[in-house]
């Protein structure tokens, strides 16, 4: 392979137990409407870990968050030029040295962001922001994040009271508190499960991440024409809840969401990137970066991810 097609790539290889690896690899030629990044760091979700760690066919190339340097522009023209410092994100294959991506799905950085705070926002910071979008106006208005120390309810929290929301975030010990205090101006709330929260509501929003009884709870703390939206099943893949006492609060409503689906159907990525990269450079947005390391030890932070034994983000440098 020559220089302009070939990378090196995070993979998956499946043995008698998957492991992440780095591979050469081949890089497919740029479409006509692609530009070639040449990735500097990227940061890794729960989703897309499991997947590859439980049920990923051997080869897969995993990867959906990274931020780094534009080398080549689009055959056809636009997007960024090269040089550019960009934040992006694609629905598989992002951990590697160099990549080819749509300009829809990246956004430029201003000076302010460094690569690792850029890594973050991809996936967990969409999808806090398109979550809390379906509240609509969410001035003065109660909003509940359960998981609200993760990945994505730590930005979550932060964007809801930026947006003049009463919020509160929901943890399960007490350990937790701290992370979110500062964003939850209506309170934190501590406890095994979510009913900790009931007395604090009804809520206009709720963002659920955990599924299970969780959502089920969830479903009957909302006040008239509340609505829930749920992305996560942490918890239990399945639910049972009362239906009457939620049909029966008015006009609520249970949105599911998922992240490459509103991107294709509502808003390209490079809109709600810039959003957040701003937020991150004008200090309204800080996101948790726990770990940074280089990329050769993805596959033991991986695990570590896997094992909740860290609650914010984990970034990985690219060399």
């Amino acid at each position: 392979m020559s220089d302009s097609d070939q990378t090196r790539a995070v993979t998956v290889r499946a043995g008698a137990s998957r492991q992440l690896v780095i591979e050469q690899a081949k890089l497919a030629p740029a479409l006509p409407h692609e530009l070639t990044v040449r990735v500097t760091a990227i940061s890794l979700n729960r989703g897309e870990v499991k997947r590859a760690l439980t049920i990923a066919n051997d080869g897969w190339r995993p990867g959906w968050d990274f931020a780094g340097i534009v080398e080549e522009s689009p055959k056809l023209g636009g997007g960024p030029p090269p040089g550019s410092r960009v934040v992006g994100v694609r629905e598989q294959g992002a951990w590697a040295e160099r990549i080819r991506v749509s300009p829809q799905a990246v956004a430029v950085l201003p000076g302010a962001v460094t690569d690792a705070q850029a890594a973050t926002l991809p996936v967990a910071g969409l999808t806090a922001l398109y979550a809390l979008r379906k509240g609509g106006l969410l001035l003065g208005r109660k909003v509940l994040v359960d998981g609200a120390s993760g990945g994505v309810g730590h930005l979550a929290v932060q964007l809801a009271r930026a947006s003049g929301a009463l919020v509160y975030g929901h943890v399960r010990q007490d350990a937790s508190r701290a992370v979110i205090a500062e964003s939850c101006n209506g309170g934190v709330i501590v406890g095994p499960t979510l009913e900790s929260a009931r007395p604090s509501g009804p809520y206009h929003l709720i963002l659920d991440s955990v599924g299970g009884a969780t959502l089920a709870s969830a479903l009957t703390m909302l006040e008239r024409t509340g609505a829930c939206v749920t992305f996560g099943v942490s918890e239990a893949p399945s639910v049972t809840f009362e239906s009457g006492a939620f049909f029966r609060a008015g006009g609520v409503s249970l949105h599911g969401l998922i992240l490459f689906d509103e991107i294709v159907r509502v808003e390209p990525a490079t809109l709600g990137l810039s959003i957040l990269a701003d937020l991150v450079a004008r200090k309204v947005l800080t996101p948790r970066i726990e770990i940074e390391a280089p990329w050769t030890q993805i596959s033991e932070i991986a695990q570590q991810l896997i094992d909740r034994k860290y609650p914010g983000k984990a970034v990985l440098h690219v060399a």
